[in-house]
């Protein structure tokens, strides 16, 4: 990363990525990617713009390979929204090369707060603890392992928010140059044990990242040299004996308890949230000062919009006076901060001394007796001031039909008719269609190349509230006469995983489509980097000489109700002229 200063001194000539994204200054950077300050010319925003950097001399056949993975680890990181986790805007392509367009976050980095401030006191480290947690507790649950929990990763806002940042998209590029070696990078002073030795990544090495980077937060160092040789510092993780903390206090043992070399024995994210609750800050207050994040070397402070093109003054028209504003009206409250978190149910063995006081059950059975006294007491002067009797008249009973609720709406609840736009980059003609969707699904294009044995795509995604439901509409132009769904398409698809993380049907025959072949419905799994599994069914639509592929991906878990789904959607898909 590099200073605010330094930044001002890089423009990089006003670079406009995918005709919307202005390029305004350089934030940091590093050897996989440089991270810019940008304006969204659409939506009058500023922005965070990370362009990926292939390392010098990678085979163009590993490049193409690293832009799909990438893309394809930010859709799934696209759909996880938390408030302690940096935003995922976009995916822009620029000459076949991914930005990815993220939330600006105006403050510091974790790391130069304590390079700048030196060790965190107790609160601000617990509001560290709890944000992050909460954070990882949130990718967890959707599947995605962080892989590189590290201070230079933990963001904290001139307001207060403290945010988790850089889920995974640069690290896929390391992986794809070294995993040949067995070594996974992530950051080797707070890389897990299991990680450093070429094992498995699973949750629990994010448990171990996190435990280090409270180390951080407290000592004002790194548990492992991070400026030492990687292979020494990877060896030292693995075999060494484990740091513990010396002025963690209270805290010391969530760091001992994460930080442990057996993946199964590390502290689990809700206990470490709950062990840590009494030391918290209290609600909408920050443990940083804005002197405190000013002092750090890679502050970010609020972006002022850049001022747009003056337009010409269009001709006064007559309008109707309006009285001005005096001001007297209500005012929005002042922002509350972070949202509170929904822990996991679970029983506490012991609240924390902090938050103790009158038993709860105690201060509820008072409120309900004062409620009862003044709910009766106004009654009763109710009726008295009316000339009524104190007990009212005897009920007429009226018998009323007993009405069941009404069932939980499944993903696809009522649908609606959606047109789309699948155009090629060069625009090519042909490419709307209609689908139903159930309501709220948002919309996204991507224009991609998944093989080299396929022509370019362009993929129209509808994707759930909650993320776990992705409903695509791609189309390849061109696709006939020269291949044949069954033996290409699939094979291509096959070819984009694993052998042993992407699993089959056969395919069946379908009615649908006007080509020069049978339409063909398929069903197959993956199990991705973060051992998430998902179920994907498609149909193979032949359309002249394009094809098309409607699928619907779901979690594993839930494939009875993504099945009833995908079976409401895809007979809907029809071509519009």
């Amino acid at each position: 990363m590099v200073s605010e200063t330094d930044a001002q001194q890089t423009q990089p000539d006003e670079r406009l990525i995918a005709g919307r994204y202005r390029l305004v200054s350089e934030i940091g950077h590093g050897s996989m990617g440089t991270v810019w300050r940008a304006y969204d010319e659409f939506l009058h925003r500023p922005v965070a713009v990370k362009e990926v950097r292939l390392p010098p001399g990678m085979p163009e056949e590993h490049a193409d390979e690293v832009r799909e993975r990438t893309l394809r680890e930010a859709r799934a990181i696209g759909s996880l929204s938390h408030p302690n986790v940096v935003t995922l805007h976009d995916i822009a392509q620029e000459n076949g090369d991914p930005y990815v367009v993220m939330e600006l976050v105006p403050g510091s980095s974790l790391a130069h707060l304590i390079r700048s401030l030196g060790p965190l006191d107790m609160t601000q480290a617990a509001a560290v603890a709890d944000a992050v947690a909460a954070a990882l507790q949130a990718a967890h649950q959707a599947g995605i392992t962080h892989r590189d929990v590290k201070p230079a990763n933990v963001l904290v806002a001139t307001d207060g928010r403290i945010k988790l940042a850089d889920f995974g998209i640069a690290r896929n590029i390391s992986e794809n140059t070294l995993t040949k070696t067995g070594i996974t990078l992530g950051s080797p002073a707070y890389i897990a044990p299991e990680v450093a030795s070429g094992g498995e990544v699973t949750f629990n090495a994010d448990l171990w990242s996190l435990g280090a980077t409270l180390f951080a937060a407290f000592e004002g160092r790194a548990p492992y040299d991070p400026n030492g040789d990687v292979i020494a510092t990877l060896l030292e993780v693995v075999n060494g004996e484990i740091p513990q903390p010396e002025s963690a206090g209270e805290m010391t043992d969530v760091v001992s308890g994460l930080m442990t070399r057996e993946p199964s024995g590390r502290m689990p994210l809700n206990e470490v949230r709950r062990r840590i609750y009494g030391l918290l800050p209290e609600p909408g207050t920050s443990p940083f000062s804005m002197e405190q994040l000013a002092q750090a070397d890679n502050f970010v402070p609020e972006h002022k919009q850049p001022e747009p093109e003056p337009e010409p003054e269009p001709e006064p028209v007559p309008v109707p006076a309006v009285q001005p504003d005096d001001g007297t009206g209500p005012s929005l409250a002042a922002d509350p901060g972070p949202l509170p978190f929904t822990p996991t149910p679970m029983t506490y063995v012991d609240e924390p001394k902090a938050r103790r006081g009158v038993p709860r059950p105690l201060v509820y059975a008072a409120a309900f007796v004062l409620f009862v006294a003044a709910a009766g007491g106004g009654f009763a002067a109710a009726r008295y001031a009316n000339g009524k009797p104190l007990l009212p008249a005897k009920p007429t009973v009226i018998e009323q039909p007993v009405v069941e609720p009404p069932p939980t709406p499944g993903p696809a609840g009522d649908l609606a008719v959606r047109t789309g736009e699948a155009a090629t980059v060069k625009g090519k003609a042909g490419g709307t269609f209609n689908i139903k969707v159930p309501p709220g699904w948002e919309e996204f294009v991507v224009q991609e190349k998944p093989s080299k044995t396929l022509p370019e795509s362009t993929r129209v995604i509808y994707l759930s509230p909650d993320g776990r439901y992705q409903l695509s509409v791609e189309r390849y132009p061109g696709f006939y006469p020269t291949r044949k769904i069954v033996k290409d398409y699939v094979s291509a698809l096959a070819s984009n995983w694993p052998k042993d993380a992407f699993n089959q049907s056969d395919p069946q025959p379908i009615q649908a489509g006007s080509g020069s072949e049978q339409g063909q419905y398929l069903k197959y799994a993956t199990v991705d980097a973060g051992s998430s599994r998902r179920t994907t069914y498609s149909d193979m639509i032949p359309m002249t000489t394009d094809l098309w592929v409607v699928s619907l991906t779901v979690p594993t878990v839930e494939e009875d109700t993504g099945k009833g789904t995908f079976d409401q959607v895809a007979p809907s898909f029809t071509t519009a002229p």
